[in-house]
């Protein structure tokens, strides 16, 4: 399996337009890269290619990728469709970004794909149109390439335009990613209100897990922001915090045999500076922080 970082940063990408927090001022200085908002490219035999979310970067994140490079044809792509993780903005709004693809499917949740769809797919079908397909938690399902995919339940929160959706189901899924060819997996989680249980036998058992670090401490965002956001209000934002007790570095820590990465991570997350004494605490315990472009293989 083939995977590539497309992003790697939270909502509003890394700096966000409108902050002028200390990290976003130091933006693309050494040290400290530039960030586009969070999405992954998978691929089982390197021609059929899948998005893990579609950021609204999308077009630059494919512009940026050579394989994901439009070809041989006059209008052939190796992209093949999307697979959502939530109906989160950052996640899903590069769906539109894709107007002019032809015959991509959609995958995700009951209540994802009904908020997705009620809000771009009228969008959509006045151009070439997308298939959409239901993702039911805990069912494996095959992907053109060879990959097979099961999605796993990890949250219930819904994004602002979507409150008043009637749906049932599960809002926010990891996915696991598994190449039957080579056994190797991978476990995409960008976002985690809650520390599952299944994830504790399933983090074992992949050969990489991409983990959300949207933020480092629980206060991060009053102490680089000054706003008044405290630990109750990031968690609902549907993100468990990477440092302290109550953070998820000291679950990665016992984990041998696999990689274990940081992404979507926000832009006042010190874990974007590499100087950092935050990144050095996260790099002593075997977890990376890898920069947008970052190919691995497994």
């Amino acid at each position: 399996m083939r995977v590539r970082l497309l992003g790697t940063a939270a909502g509003g990408g890394f700096p966000q337009w409108n902050c002028a927090c200390a990290l976003c001022v130091r933006a693309g200085k050494p040290g400290v890269p530039t960030r586009t908002q969070d999405s992954v490219a998978v691929s089982g035999d390197g021609r059929s290619w899948w998005l893990l979310n579609a950021s609204p970067d999308l077009r630059a994140q494919i512009l940026a990728a050579p394989e994901l490079t439009a070809g041989p044809g006059p209008r052939e792509t190796p992209l093949r469709g999307v697979l959502l993780t939530d109906a989160e903005l950052d996640h899903a709004l590069g769906v539109v970004m894709l107007r002019e693809g032809i015959d991509l499917r959609i995958h995700g949740t009951a209540p994802v794909l009904d908020s997705v769809r009620g809000s771009f797919g009228g969008v959509l079908q006045h151009y070439n149109g997308v298939r959409w397909s239901l993702v039911e938690p805990d069912v494996g399902f095959e992907l053109d390439g060879g990959l097979r995919v099961t999605a796993f339940s990890v949250g219930s929160k819904r994004p602002k335009y979507a409150r008043e959706s009637t749906v049932d189901g599960s809002w926010v899924v990891a996915y696991r990613v598994v190449d039957p060819r080579t056994g190797g997996a991978l476990l995409y989680a960008p976002c985690l209100a809650e520390w599952p249980v299944a994830f504790d036998d399933l983090l074992p058992a992949v050969d990489c897990v991409l983990l959300d670090g949207t933020f480092f401490g629980p206060e991060e965002m009053s102490g680089a922001t000054g706003a008044r956001v405290g630990d109750q209000a990031q968690r609902a934002m549907g993100h468990l915090p990477v440092g302290g007790p109550d953070g998820t570095l000291h679950r990665l820590r016992g984990l041998s045999g696999s990689r274990r990465i940081y992404t979507h991570l926000n832009n006042t997350n010190p874990l974007l500076d590499a100087a950092s004494p935050q990144r050095a605490e996260v790099a002593a315990a075997g977890v990376e922080i890898l920069d947008d472009g970052t190919v691995l293989e497994f």
